[in-house]
């Protein structure tokens, strides 16, 4: 992306975006691209970088472990493995073969699944491979520390064995020795030393001539001097020939497995580059973490549509000092290219400005920033920005002549790809004829059909915007009661000013304020005075409107839980039925199982009887059974057929009443009492019954309608 002027990246403050992404660097490798973070044109090359971002964000919320876990800087090793001749050190080797260990775990990290989840961050290993002989080749010669194997070579296990005895031999001639001269009182404090690799005796400068063997010095003091023992010379100097020949066959080791490993710089080289790609994209999931980062849609246009945007500087200030920050919904199509934005000084207008440009460029980067996931992005191929004073001393040109040569260059370079910043367009001359150009210039900007927002107080301007195709006003909201800025962005309308609201504010004599007032043109005041009366107006709709959203939230709850509530009444009446049902059922199957049982037995015994009279009873008592449960069957359905039409009341058998008889369950009405019996009139039959068999009921009332 181009940017104009040269500074527009520090004016944006994108460079602070690339230093906090810098600190979240562990790797040179990282960093060194974090300082030099490019800004993209190409769709593919954003929708990688911004994949692998969020694949990572992903893995850091949802804890899942990834194989950085070496921080390696080759660079030099590297050049140096790309030399012949060049021969690397113990030390250097380990970090190649943690390099190695990168790349092994890195590719068995990304099994069929992994494979598919995270196809952004498999792009990084895309077109290399594994290549276990170098792992192979670093183990079997160098250790853990960098140390050289014994067995890397059958001469250096030779002579590593012949040191060993050698110097145990040493160790065993020399404590000799030591306690020989120690008995006799000749050795210092010190007792023992070494001096140019060679194991020494410290004696008392006045019995050095005593002690037989090679003096190699004496100490400052002069009270001690240092004697290789003439029994250890021969062993020393084997010792030492054996300990140069160590030296030579390690230095071979070393120099044929660099030579090895030369073979493969390119791959090694590749390697690196993986390993600080993925510390490069854990960064920005981590910086993305700290901003509320989200993936966004990355459209190959110019077109900007932001949801919730917030500056992400301004995020992390307000963050610190546990205050809010007021996100901002700004669209940009090619129906609305150009914004113009009015308001109050200090309401927001730049900060609006500052965060749709350092967002565009920040996806560009292939960075997630701080905005709703639904939020769209265009792709633009340059970014003209003017804001603030641009006065320059050096070319002697005031602030006007400045701003006029920004809009030459403006109206020269733009296009349908060129996204724009303007603030205070028009401003630094007089109002009328900087109006006048600003309307031109905005004019062409627009017929050119470049992408941009305009921040401007000239009233001329806002009315054009109104008028102009591809040009819409927005304002900047501000509480008139409380006289304060509320920081937040009203698409479709243009704003006041509140010059004089923000002197009152200030405590401005009011007498001043009215004098100014009456030196103001009369249309201009109330073309103002209208805009900040709209403006008040439709905040008043807003909070309205939020009142109203809010009651029907709640309208909805309590329809939601009203209808929970019937829906569990329902199904607890179903519950109720069911259990009645289960209960008759029970009662059938129990009756069922029971008459079955019954029946077994009579089948039973009518086998088991020898004679005609013993199955004659048997017979009686299947009939007894089977008849008699149907007549109580029978009698229940009169009783309940009764029970419909009367109801018991009790009381004493008198002439007149109706009864129920419980032999047949039939209902009459008494006639006469005789004794102990009474005449029962039923139909036209009277009978004679026990009055001990006698209920006395009544008619059943039907249950009024309510």
């Amino acid at each position: 992306m181009k940017l104009y002027p040269d500074s527009a990246a520090v004016q944006l403050e994108f460079d602070k975006i690339k230093t906090l992404l810098h600190e979240k660097c562990r790797s040179e490798y990282a960093k060194n691209k974090a300082a030099s973070l490019r800004i993209h044109t190409r769709k593919d090359f954003i929708d990688r970088e911004l994949k692998q971002s969020h694949e990572f964000k992903q893995l850091l919320q949802n804890g899942i472990y990834f194989p950085t876990d070496y921080i390696l800087n080759l660079n030099k090793e590297l050049r140096l493995l790309s030399i012949e001749g060049a021969v690397l050190t113990g030390e250097q080797l380990v970090s190649f073969r943690k390099l190695a260990i990168s790349i092994e775990n890195i590719f068995r990290w990304f099994d069929a699944e992994k494979r598919i989840a995270y196809e952004g961050l498999l792009l990084v290993i895309e077109g290399t491979y594994y290549e276990k002989a170098i792992l192979h080749y670093i183990n079997d010669v160098i250790d853990d520390i960098g140390v050289v194997k014994d067995n890397a070579s059958e001469e250096l296990y030779t002579i590593r064995m012949s040191l060993y005895r050698k110097r145990n031999e040493l160790r065993r001639v020399f404590d000799k020795i030591v306690g020989k001269l120690n008995k006799l009182g000749y050795l210092s404090d010190i007792e023992e030393s070494f001096m140019n690799g060679r194991r020494v005796v410290a004696v008392f400068s006045e019995q050095k001539r005593t002690v037989k063997g090679i003096l190699y010095g004496e100490s400052d003091s002069r009270k001690t001097a240092f004697i290789e023992p003439e029994e250890t010379i021969e062993l020393n100097n084997q010792v030492f020939e054996l300990e140069n020949s160590e030296s030579k066959e390690v230095y071979r080791i070393l120099k044929e497995l660099t030579k090895k490993l030369s073979a493969y710089t390119s791959l090694l080289t590749t390697y690196h580059s993986i390993v600080g790609e993925y510390d490069f994209i854990q960064a920005k999931a981590l910086f993305a973490n700290d901003i509320k980062g989200e993936y966004p849609v990355v459209m190959d246009k110019a077109h900007i549509h932001l949801v919730q945007a917030y500056h992400p500087l301004l995020y992390l200030y307000n963050q610190r000092s546990s205050k809010s920050t007021i996100p901002v919904t700004i669209t940009l199509d090619q129906n609305n290219r150009i914004l113009v934005i009015s308001g109050p000084n200090a309401g927001g207008k730049t900060v609006t400005m500052k965060t749709v440009g350092l967002l565009q460029m920040m996806v560009q980067s292939g960075l997630l920033v701080p905005v709703h996931p639904s939020s769209e992005f265009g792709i633009f191929k340059q970014l003209l920005i003017h804001i603030g004073d641009t006065q320059s001393l050096e070319f002697e040109l005031s602030t006007y002549s400045s701003h006029l040569l920004s809009m030459k260059h403006f109206m020269e370079t733009c296009n349908g790809k060129t996204l724009f910043f303007i603030d205070e367009l028009g401003s630094g001359s007089d109002p009328n004829l900087g109006g006048s150009f600003a309307e031109v210039i905005l004019e062409e900007l627009a017929r050119k059909h470049a992408f941009g927002i305009v921040t401007t107080h000239y009233l001329n301007l806002k009315v054009m915007a109104n008028k102009t195709p591809g040009i819409i006003n927005g304002a900047m909201a501000f509480d008139e009661k409380k006289l304060l800025p509320l920081y937040k962005l009203i698409i479709g309308k243009p704003g006041s000013s509140y010059t004089f609201a923000i002197a009152e504010r200030i405590g401005l004599e009011k007498r001043l304020i009215e004098r100014a007032r009456k030196l103001v043109d009369e249309d201009h005041f109330s073309l103002d005075k209208l805009l900040n009366r709209t403006e008040q107006d439709l905040h008043q709709v807003e909070q309205k409107q939020k009142e109203l959203n809010h009651l029907l939230k709640e309208n909805d709850r309590l329809k939601k839980e009203m209808e929970s509530l019937i829906n569990k009444e329902k199904h607890h009446q179903q519950v109720e039925i069911l259990k009645q049902q289960n209960k008759v059922t029970e009662d059938r199957i129990a009756y069922l199982k029971d008459m079955e049982r019954k029946l077994k037995q009579i089948v039973f015994d009518w086998r088991k009887a020898e004679n005609s009279d013993d199955k004659k009873e048997l017979m009686k008592g299947m009939q007894s059974l089977l008849f008699k449960q149907k007549e109580k069957q029978h009698a229940e359905k009169v009783k309940s057929k009764i029970s419909s039409k009367y109801e018991e009341v009790g009381g004493d058998i008198t002439p007149g009443v109706k009864v129920l008889m419980r032999q047949n369950h039939k209902v009459g009405e008494v006639k006469e009492i005789r004794g102990k019996k009474a005449i029962v009139q039923l139909g036209i039959i009277p009978i004679t019954v026990d009055i001990t068999d006698l209920i006395v009921v009544r008619d059943k009332v039907a249950a009024s309608p309510q």
